[in-house]
């Protein structure tokens, strides 16, 4: 171990571009992960979705593509595609007292910028689909197909 901290100032010397490159994606996982810590949304796993569902009944709002939904998604899902999604909409903002669950095809993506615009629009009890819709299908729990 001593070796390996007496080579690294000349590792990082010899290789500035790689050195500031890491440094620059732990940052980014840092600032990510903090992020979510302290986030006012937070992630469900299917799991913890179905508890939620049997207990609250919440707004469940699937972001994927079209293609996607109709070919699997959560049951009870309402689908919009996230160039229309406005947590102002006068539907939406009805239910800011709800809990609202937002997701997508992986949950990497549409369903995180979109819980974070619900937290900005005062909605209360946001959250996402960890994995999103595969994660739920990965968890062998029922998909509904079509477009409702």
């Amino acid at each position: 171990m001593q070796d390996f901290l007496h080579k690294l100032p000349q590792f990082i010397g010899n290789h500035a571009a790689l050195a500031a490159l890491f440094a620059i994606l732990l940052i980014a996982l840092i600032v990510v992960q903090v992020g979510l810590l302290f986030g006012k949304s937070k992630e469900l796993t299917p799991a913890g979705l179905t508890q939620l569902i049997n207990r609250d009944s919440p707004l469940l709002i699937d972001l994927s593509a079209i293609a996607d939904f109709e070919k699997m998604h959560v049951p009870g899902a309402r689908h919009v595609l996230m160039s229309q999604f406005d947590p102002e909409h006068k539907d939406l903002a009805k239910a800011k007292e709800l809990p609202v669950v937002v997701m997508d095809k992986d949950g990497r993506g549409n369903s995180v910028k979109a819980s974070q615009r619900l937290v900005k629009a005062g909605f209360q009890k946001v959250y996402t689909l960890g994995g999103g819709v595969l994660s739920w299908h990965a968890a062998q729990l029922p998909v509904a197909k079509g477009n409702k």
